[in-house]
This record gives structure tokens, sequence and C-alpha cells, in this order.
């Protein structure tokens, strides 16, 4: 009998600080946003999957409102996160890029390459 892949629980470190940049992606990522957000990603020339460089460029904060008034960059947010949350919040970026509407991620085939 094969077995199903199931996610590994492991407890988030540091729950404020993963919560808010949780939360700046989820808001990043919904429908009416997410197409300025690959906008964005195309005029700056960052591959979709370069979540290091959407950070180093400030990107969240361009985006989202409540970031950019918090007083914390998301890159902070990130960098104040232990190893461990800090692949969860990669993982949860990676998926949330994976399940964006095909028509867009077609139209925008230029940054979801990976060369």
């Amino acid at each position: 009998m094969a077995q199903i892949f199931q996610k590994a629980l492991i407890p988030v470190e540091r729950p404020e600080q993963y919560g808010h940049l949780q939360a700046a992606i989820e808001r990043i990522f919904a429908a009416d946003r997410v197409e300025i957000f690959l906008k964005r990603l195309v005029k700056t020339g960052v591959s979709v999957r370069d979540f290091e460089s959407v950070l180093n460029r400030h990107l969240f904060e361009e985006i989202d409102e409540t970031i950019r008034k918090s007083g914390r960059s998301a890159r902070s947010l990130y960098d104040s996160l232990p190893v461990s949350d800090q692949a969860q919040m990669r993982e949860l970026y990676l998926t949330a890029l994976e399940s964006i509407e095909l028509g867009l991620r077609e139209k925008y085939s230029k940054i979801y390459r990976y060369y």
C-alpha cells in the first residue's frame, strides 16, 4: 500500500513575526493584488521564485500598505526568524506563487522560468 506524503508539523518559534510576514504574503497573493505584484517582478527583473531578491528589493513594501506602515520591512521580519521559521516562510511563499491562476502564470511566464 502506498503512503501519501504528509508535511511534517514543525512549530513556529516566533509566531508574532511569522504571522506579520504570513499576512503580508496572503494580502499580496490575494486575487485583486497578485497581478500588481507580478508586474512589479517583471519591471525589476526578479524571478518569481527568488524570495531573497523579492525581500531585498522591498517589493512587499511597495505592494502592501500594511507592512509599509508597520515600520518593519519584510526583510527585517524574515531575518528575525530562526532558520526553521525562515524555511517554512519560503515554503509558504513558493506554495502561494504556484497556486496563482494558470492564466496569470502563463501571462507572466517570463518570471516563472528557471533560467
